[in-house]
């Protein structure tokens, strides 16, 4: 491609050092990288809660709540799942929650013009299970209205058709906590005190608690509830003491030294729920580390205070490694260096709950978090040893020692199907996704084609001079990828919005590990990225894509989106033909043009995938790093062809 006519190597060269001279300004004395995770208020007002519930409200400003809550509120009246849906109704009952909690009355402008939004919406009846779940807490709604959850369910493994092990590891951290505090059903005091009656649009005397039916053989999940819910009003729960003893063990056994549970603030929210349900102390040194931890995770300034839903130090590193290299930095900078180490340090070599289900494999992983050591994932660990290939460090053995172990344990995560999963393997239940208690509906952890394409990167990565992946395990994850190729041409994106971003991930793994056998569903690939391209030549998808087949690769154009698309497309080369240079071309400009004087981009858009149609995430690196390595990548093809 000679793009480097078109585009301008010079103004190409600012670009990619103004970038770069960003987000080397922002390196951590110890190396990392680390950029704030966003998501949907509700995590901020559940923390608010859950001090409330403790009492641990007052030595915290948690005082400026307010002001981030209603900076939050839309004109609609309601708070946004993801940056311009407009409102949803279940992030909007708890932060009307989280405002009442917070003394505002009930007559505050804002709140009248939330209740409203809340009631044409059908009310808090017609909200999730979780929210329903932590209204319950301070007496907002009925017990009888949430499905139970059995002690016993932790004395359930294998060969038993349900075991916590088929749950994912998301849903596991919270779920075994929340069996204890499902059991206790406690009402807490809180002050202020609040009802939230007005919420109930059939009114709050006519509320019927009971879970919702579906009309078809799902609901046969609801009538074993009323079962459970039967046994529980006669005391004949079966091994309720031994199941609450168990499940309080497994709790405080997952407790990482720092206090974090899962390195998500779910299941630390739900651990400490759980503590606080078995009346453990507020000065009982788990307790403490547990609201340290979450302390960890908040970010404050002088107007607001705000809570994340999990952090992000290992994958924004690995991924800025890879964009400055990628982008012309030596593999042997001093900063690099540090970046390197640092990323070896957090390797984990401990066992994690993926043993259960993968007793054969050994500990090699990296996770998201600073510590996270029950819970490595395989998309992580595949950035990791792509970001530490790419580097020269003075511990080359160390290093290479570090890739074997690593590449060995995703070895041995691959499932049944051929793709791999992020955090288990063969976590494909897909029937626990219809239990009442399941309406997010990401109960399990399924291979998917973005987290298959990653590790198949990794693979075009690998040193063929040293062990890396059996060729059999290789030639099953191919044939998955392929197979899960849309009609359109385009792949899902579990883990990000969402097909730009599975289809990228796709391209660039098929680029280097089947260049001519996948040919075909490269070709077709690209030409799908080419055919959703915005006219101001970015590119762009909305969240709306997983519940809406027809937005596959249609929204405002973002830098990151624009960049995955380039990222895949620069991959797919010579396949694109000639004629997509002047959509490439058309895309670097885009980024170049929308980049600011101090070298960064800025977007509002969420690009991050947690739960499909159900929780979304704002990375804030994601518009940094992902445009330097499209535009590294494109001064690469320039230096080949100039």
């Amino acid at each position: 491609m000679q793009l480097h006519s078109e585009v301008g190597l010079d103004r190409l060269d600012r670009a990619v050092a103004a970038s770069q001279r960003y987000l080397l300004s922002h390196q951590y004395p110890e190396g990392y990288w680390w950029a704030e995770l966003e998501s949907n208020v509700t995590i901020t007002v559940e923390v608010l809660l859950l001090h409330k519930i403790w009492g641990t409200d007052t030595v915290r400003p948690l005082h400026k709540i307010e002001a981030y809550l209603r900076q939050q509120q839309r004109e609609s009246g309601g708070w946004e799942l993801f940056y311009g849906d407009g409102g949803s109704l279940s992030t909007s009952v708890e932060a009307y929650l989280g405002l009442r909690l917070l003394g505002v009355p009930a007559g505050d402008p804002a709140l009248v013009k939330a209740r409203t939004f809340i009631l044409e919406r059908g009310g808090i009846s017609k909200t999730r299970i979780f929210t329903k779940f932590h209204l319950a807490l301070v007496g907002c709604y009925n017990w009888r209205g949430l499905p139970s959850i059995p002690p016993w369910i932790v004395f359930c493994n294998p060969p038993f058709p349900f075991s916590i092990y088929e749950m994912s590891s998301w849903a596991r951290g919270s779920t075994v906590p929340l069996a204890i505090v499902f059991d206790k059903k406690p009402v807490y005091p809180v002050e202020p005190s609040v009802k939230l009656d007005e919420l109930f649009a059939e009114g709050s005397a006519n509320v019927r608690y009971e879970l919702p039916r579906n009309n078809d053989w799902s609901d046969a999940f609801v009538w074993l509830d009323n079962a459970f819910k039967l046994a529980e009003d006669w005391n004949l729960v079966p091994l309720r003491q031994e199941g609450l003893k168990a499940a309080e063990r497994w709790v405080i056994e997952r407790q990482e030294v720092t206090g974090d549970w899962g390195g998500i603030i779910p299941a630390m929210l739900n651990s400490m729920l759980a503590l606080r349900s078995l009346d453990y102390s507020v000065d009982d040194p788990i307790v403490v580390r547990g609201f340290q931890a979450i302390d960890n995770f908040v970010l404050e300034d002088d107007e607001v205070y705000r809570v994340q839903p999990c952090i992000s130090p290992v994958w924004d590193t690995a991924w800025v490694v890879r964009a400055l290299v990628d982008s012309g930095m030596a593999s042997d900078a001093p900063e690099l260096v540090a970046a390197g180490r640092w990323l070896l340090e957090r390797q984990i070599l401990d066992y994690g709950d993926w043993r259960v289900k993968n007793p054969q494999g050994e500990p090699g992983g990296w996770a998201f978090e600073f510590d996270n050591r029950f819970y490595p994932d395989v998309d992580d660990t595949a950035v990791v040893v792509m970001a530490l290939e790419q580097l020269r460090l003075p511990e080359e053995a160390l290093k290479r020692q570090a890739i074997v172990r690593a590449t060995q344990w995703v070895a041995t995560m691959q499932c049944r199907a051929g793709g791999w999963a992020a955090f288990d393997i063969d976590n494909d239940s897909d029937w626990l996704n219809l239990l009442p208690y399941s309406d997010l509906k990401a109960t399990i952890d399924p291979n998917t084609a973005d987290v298959t394409a990653r590790v198949l990167e990794m693979i075009g990565y690998l040193d063929p001079q040293q062990p890396g992946i059996a060729r059999e395990r290789c030639d099953r994850a191919l044939d998955y990828l392929l197979d899960e190729q849309e009609p359109e041409g385009c792949w899902f994106g579990r883990w990000g919005v969402n097909y730009i971003y599975g289809t990228s991930g796709a391209l660039s793994a098929l680029a280097l590990v089947a260049p001519q056998h996948a040919r075909d569903a490269i070709e077709r690939g690209a030409a799908w990225l080419l055919g959703v391209q915005n006219p101001d030549g970015g590119w762009g998808e909305t969240c709306r894509s997983y519940e809406d087949p027809t937005l596959k690769g249609k929204g405002v154009s973002t830098a990151s989106q624009t960049a995955w698309a380039l990222i895949g497309l620069l991959a797919a080369g010579d396949a694109t033909g000639s004629y997509a240079q002047q959509f490439i071309v058309r895309g670097v400009e885009y980024l170049i043009g929308s980049q600011l004087e101090n070298g960064r981009w800025e977007e509002a858009e969420f690009t991050g995938t947690g739960f499909p149609e159900h929780f979304f995430l704002r990375y804030h690196y994601y518009y940094q790093y992902f445009p330097l390595i499209a535009l590294g990548r494109t001064r690469q093809i320039f230096a080949g062809r100039t």
